[in-house]
């Protein structure tokens, strides 16, 4: 019975999203966004952070795929809940993204905290004194930024200025795994409004995040948006223009960027998987056979991308093929097909020992792609070798003079005879 339960259990968590939601009203405030999340998983289970019945796990097995937590003020999960349970759903593949504020709660700071993202303390806000937007009310804390990373994959193609109000974050320069998605301006700093800066701040400037992301070893995925606001329909529909700027207001793009980033935070964008790994000799069939020094062999894999929730071709033209022994001795460029096939061809080196032909494949925005298939690599047969190797030619040159020598020198020492002249020399010299 209990092997049949943890089977329903994974059947259902195979497409579920949980929804922690801080109040009643995030419902209505944030419909828009939680209609553009309903459409991209069609089973949604809402949830309140203080609800009695909140579980994440039940008989060791995660109950959901994803999770989305909208409540940045919360203090305390129900249920017992606690930031080390969220931790342990990300450990096991599980994807999360996560709103904060000014006034963000102590569990979702520590969350924070575990993947290498420091929030600033509650009170504090993102403030700007010259990209502020020109509806701001005077604190300057309503900013207009524009500083994405450099990463289609995870905020789309060209990306539309966005409103923010919230909290500033910082990355923990020790852990590489973090992703700058959204950076503040060189003019930014974080603090309370309306008071003197009397201690530095957390971060200034582009070290000053506002929107952040990890991805674990394990390819899971988290998203902190620093302003819960920048989620709401307010913002969605909000116009935009920094006070500095000229022009008229433009929309704003906070729903396109959410998007992009909610489905990569989810992984319906920026998954890649291979299969179909072949190699042979130039001419053969794919065998498993050793190939000898010097052979001509074609490498091919075919990779896929996740899109919009699809698997389709990747189109990357970086990928690199490594032959490897201990070090590389061949590297080269696989040429991309349209159906996702990427071949490659080169020469064996004329070293023999244990190869691997590697495909290692890590780029900011996609899961860490690779491959490792092992072959060997001998040296000629005996009977493989060419009659006369022209390398060679020297030493059969010197091989043969040395012959060549040995006879004249024989010839000359049998059949040299010396004259009378040249034995009465002799004699008298040896009185």
């Amino acid at each position: 019975e209990k092997a049949i339960v943890l089977a329903v259990l994974l059947a259902l968590a195979s497409c579920r999203t949980l929804v922690i939601l801080e109040n009643v009203l995030t419902k209505e405030s944030h419909s828009s966004f939680l209609a553009s999340l309903a459409t991209k998983d069609k089973d949604i289970v809402y949830k309140y952070a203080t609800d009695s019945s909140l579980t994440i796990k039940k008989y060791g097995e995660s109950l959901y795929n994803n999770i989305v937590i909208l409540a940045p003020s919360v203090t305390a999960f129900g249920n017992g809940v606690i930031a080390n349970d969220f931790l342990t759903f990300l450990d096991d593949g599980g994807n999360i993204v996560m709103s904060a504020s000014s006034a963000v709660g102590d569990p979702v700071k520590e969350i924070a905290a575990e993947v290498g993202i420091e929030i600033d303390d509650e009170g504090t806000s993102v403030i700007d004194h010259m990209n502020y937007d020109v509806s701001d009310v005077g604190d300057h804390d309503l900013v207009v930024a524009d500083s994405f990373i450099s990463a289609p994959v995870i905020v789309g193609e060209s990306p539309k200025p966005v409103l923010f109000k919230g909290v500033g974050m910082a990355a923990d320069p020790d852990n590489s795994l973090v992703i700058d998605i959204l950076r503040a301006s060189s003019t930014a700093y974080s603090h309370a409004a309306n008071q003197d800066i009397l201690e530095y701040p957390l971060a200034i400037g582009s070290s000053l995040l506002l929107v952040a992301g990890m991805q674990a070893r394990n390819n899971a995925r988290i998203v902190i948006f620093g302003s819960h606001d920048m989620l709401s329909d307010k913002f969605y529909n909000a116009d935009v223009k920094a006070q500095s700027a000229e022009g008229a207001p433009q929309a704003a793009g906070n729903a396109e960027f959410a998007s992009s980033v909610v489905d990569w935070a989810l992984r319906r964008n920026g998954d890649l998987r291979f299969s179909n790994v072949k190699h042979n000799k130039v001419g053969e069939a794919p065998s498993d056979a050793a190939y000898r020094i010097t052979d001509e062999v074609e490498y091919s894999i075919v990779i896929e991308e996740m899109r919009n929730g699809n698997w389709e071709a990747f189109k990357g033209s970086d990928v690199q093929l490594e032959f490897v022994r201990i070090d590389p001795f061949v590297r080269a460029f696989l040429a991309p097909g349209s159906d996702g096939v990427f071949k490659v061809g080169f020469k064996v080196p004329d070293v023999y020992g244990v190869y691997q032909f590697k495909v290692d494949y890590n780029r900011v925005g996609f899961t860490h792609l690779y491959s490792s298939t092992q072959v060997s690599v001998r040296p000629f047969h005996h009977t493989e070798y060419e009659r006369f190797i022209p390398s060679a030619y020297p030493y059969y040159a010197s091989a043969f003079s040395m012959l060549g020598g040995l006879f004249i020198f024989s010839f000359v020492f049998l059949y040299h005879k010396d004259t009378s002249s040249d034995k009465s020399k002799a004699m008298k010299k040896a009185e």
